[in-house]
């Protein structure tokens, strides 16, 4: 029995749906969910759905029950992440689960890292590896989804790509590649303790981007790298949170320091085949 937390998000939804493709029965497949509710076609599938909470060590417990083996969705708290992942960690291992998979980020150099938020993810590997179950971690690199639908902004075909990133390159991946892989391992009944580098077969610069902007959309398309310290002041002018540039200026900076520029050939390999390049992954998530 599977059990997937986060089961109705994107990241969730996408591994169920392709476990079910690769012939996994329905009726070994669980859901955890918090809201009942929104699990309606899970529970249309035949999926087990079950209530819990990461804050919530009981809901935990009883949903762990006659588990083998579960994916940790990372969660969204930003706040409190580790003291979530720890409340999985222990109830699978209470509960004598064989094998326990997690959502990580794939970052190239754990000590120089500057954004503490990801180095959450660092602790949680620690949290998994230290329990004494088998485990599978997937080093997801960033979406590229995320990439688009964010950092570009909406404006970007009139106004180009002005960020403080650098030269900075990224082995940017489609979500929908990075879930389909991961679907694809939990797929099979191997667990052997391994770390999955989920990226692109190259990476990107910003440049890259702008330049795959221009030929899908036939006009120049120009990306200024910014310095820190401009591209704050332009944000303050924009009414942008000052608790929200505490949390942005980390992320260029790494970004512009390399730590997205991994490349391994784990996700194609999961996968089957290529992942969707950057070309034909902006040209899907912007409609162009």
């Amino acid at each position: 029995m599977i059990l997937i937390t986060g089961a109705t998000g994107k990241m969730g939804g996408i591994v169920i749906e392709t476990m079910l493709k690769n012939g996994i029965s329905s009726n070994q497949i669980a859901a955890l969910v918090r809201d009942e509710d929104k699990a309606t076609a899970l529970k249309a599938k035949g999926i087990d759905v079950r209530i819990g909470d990461y804050d919530n060590r009981h809901s935990l417990d009883e949903a762990m029950k006659g588990i083998d083996k579960v994916l940790l969705v990372s969660g969204l708290d930003t706040s409190k992440l580790v003291e979530q992942h720890r409340n999985v960690t222990d109830a699978a291992k209470g509960a004598g689960v064989k094998c326990l998979a997690y959502t990580s980020n794939c970052l190239k150099d754990r000590e120089t890292l500057v954004n503490n938020i990801m180095r959450t993810h660092f602790e949680t590997e620690d949290l998994i590896i230290g329990s004494g179950m088998n485990y599978l971690i997937f080093r997801n690199v960033l979406y590229m989804d995320s990439m688009a639908g964010y950092m570009l902004g909406k404006d970007v075909l009139e106004k180009g790509i002005n960020l403080p990133a650098g030269d900075g390159r990224v082995s940017y991946a489609l979500r929908s590649d990075e879930a389909e892989a991961i679907g694809n391992v939990l797929s099979t009944d191997n667990c052997a303790s391994r770390i999955f580098n989920f990226t692109n077969t190259r990476t990107y610069s910003f440049e890259d981007v702008a330049n795959a902007l221009s030929e899908l959309c036939g006009k120049t398309v120009t990306y200024t790298p910014l310095t820190m310290d401009i591209y704050i002041a332009e944000a303050r002018t924009k009414g942008v949170p000052e608790h929200a540039l505490e949390m942005i200026a980390p992320f260029y900076t790494d970004i512009a320091n390399g730590q997205g520029s991994t490349v391994s050939t784990d996700l194609e390999e999961a996968l089957g085949r290529k992942p969707v390049d950057l070309k034909s992954g902006l040209k899907l998530l912007l409609n162009l």
